[in-house]
């Protein structure tokens, strides 16, 4: 999926299905994903070959100005996921159910990915934790909504887990098989791995029949996701250090902006050519 002529699962499919992930782990073909929370990102990632576009609850972080991802609900991810899947023609696009839409049990999941599904037009959903939500999984895709889970360092247990602590060392290692078998039993597509020894990421790749998803997790899983305005330069204060910046973003709006701030203070702009006759 990474080949820029060949950017997806297939040879460029009208859209990327669950099948074509299981074909890129199958053929060896890396997948990629970025967050995208908006409909000008979405147009633009998606026209650039990115396999899956996931609607993150890190919209907390980067959209709505919270400390943690904690806060978001779902009518607040609603509109953002109706945004980019209405604009992605070709990428998957997979919506993240927030802290407190899924804990109370599979029918409460369920309730949640059926609204996601009905309201905006998403392909999938994402959701936290390992055996501990086996029985959501297993209930969601029962109703023929795919699943992506997610193990490793999970977000919205932050406080539980002690911080932002790098998960599946040691003897955690045999936690992580774990979840990841029970994410795999319960019928999820693919398995997102957030911070994880690379080596531990390796292992669970190779038990796994469903590709892993890495975040933080080294080279050796089926492909990578990363938040777009942390790998965009765009983000202030801490950037993961597994995170590549692949712009800058925010020196660039920065220029633009002091420049277009000083030349309407100068009267440089608007000039004739700006103006109606």
């Amino acid at each position: 999926m990474s080949e820029p002529s060949k950017p997806a699962a297939s040879a460029s499919p009208a859209r990327v299905r669950t099948r074509h992930f299981q074909r890129a782990k199958e053929q060896g073909i890396k997948i990629t994903g970025l967050t995208s929370y908006d409909m000008l990102t979405a147009t633009i990632f998606d026209e650039a070959g990115i396999d899956f576009l996931l609607v993150g609850d890190s919209a907390g972080n980067t959209v709505l100005g919270f400390d943690t991802t904690l806060p978001v609900t779902v009518d607040e991810l609603i509109p953002l996921t109706r945004a980019v899947a209405g604009a992605a023609k070709r990428a998957f696009v997979i919506a993240d159910m927030p802290f407190g839409s899924y804990e109370n049990g599979p029918e409460d999941a369920l309730k949640t990915a059926f609204r996601f599904m009905k309201e905006t037009g998403s392909q999938a959903v994402k959701l936290e934790g390992g055996e501990r939500s086996h029985e959501q999984i297993r209930r969601i895709v029962s109703a023929g909504i795919p699943v992506m889970g997610h193990i490793g360092f999970t977000p919205q247990s932050e406080h539980g887990l002690g911080g932002h602590i790098i998960q599946g060392r040691g003897a955690a290692l045999e936690q992580l098989l774990r979840d990841a078998r029970a994410v795999q039993d319960a019928g999820a597509f693919a398995v997102v791995l957030e911070m994880v020894p690379a080596e531990a990421a390796a292992r669970v790749t190779a038990e796994l029949d469903i590709p892993t998803i890495g975040v933080g997790a080294g080279p050796h899983v089926s492909g990578q996701l990363l938040v777009w305005t942390d790998f965009a330069g765009l983000t202030t204060g801490r950037i993961p250090s597994f995170v590549k910046q692949y712009a800058n973003l925010r020196g660039a709006l920065t220029d633009a902006v002091t420049t277009f701030r000083t030349e309407v203070a100068d009267g440089v702009y608007p000039g004739e050519e700006h103006s109606y006759s």
